[in-house]
């Protein structure tokens, strides 16, 4: 591969990175966190979200082909990377090695959970409310539940640091004080994140948590 093929492939999967797929992790954890407020609510998030005009073709032109690049092309990196961590144990190498770990990890999660929701509803044509229980049933199983944690903690740890990066490569943040601002900022980011979509999934796990739509 060319110099400046390699150079735009990287840019590339960088900016995809935030825009769109960043852009829609944030957006889908947070539609999850109704879930918090119950069955009823979490269906009302999705009915409305369903009802946006065009959904199907933004799905596959702005979510899951920039996904797909970003995805393939971020494992071939992980798998040509050269990680530092045994001659420089410096934290930067060490987020470094995190950020192609949690890639790989993160591809495998998105595929499962593709797989076990998206396409289940593409397929038998469910509505909202059946969305919700099949949400419901994965996760009452603990293995499952933990699983899912651990995989959105990776795809929330990816992202953010991934941001860090972003903004070095795309020249925003320069100097060490500005990289270290922005260290602080994307920490605070991934907590928050991560507490987003945990409580959602925690939510999700409760044995009364259809019971909940029942009673509205």
């Amino acid at each position: 591969m060319s110099r400046e093929r390699s150079f735009f492939n990287r840019r590339l999967h960088s900016l995809l990175g935030v825009i769109p797929v960043g852009f829609f992790l944030v957006e889908h954890l947070f539609s999850n966190y109704a879930a918090t407020k119950g069955a009823q609510a979490f269906v009302e998030q999705v009915e409305w979200l369903w009802g946006i005009p065009f959904l199907t073709v933004l799905e596959i032109f702005f979510i899951f082909l920039p996904l797909l690049y970003h995805g393939v092309y971020g494992l071939y990196i992980a798998l040509q990377a050269k990680n530092n961590v045994g001659n420089f144990n410096t934290f930067r190498n060490w987020m470094f090695t995190l950020q192609r770990i949690t890639g790989v990890a993160t591809l495998i999660y998105v595929v499962w959970h593709v797989w076990e929701t998206r396409v289940q509803v593409a397929l038998y044509d469910m509505t909202a409310p059946q969305l919700a229980n099949l949400t419901h049933e994965i996760l009452q199983n603990p293995v499952n539940l933990a699983l899912y944690i651990i995989g959105l903690v990776a795809a929330v740890f990816h992202f953010s640091n991934g941001m860090w990066t972003f903004l070095i490569t795309w020249g925003v943040t320069v100097g060490p004080r500005a990289q270290r601002v922005s260290s602080y900022v994307w920490a605070v980011v991934f907590v928050l994140v991560s507490y987003l979509g945990i409580s959602a999934l925690l939510a999700f796990a409760q044995a009364d948590f259809m019971g909940q739509m029942a009673q509205h």
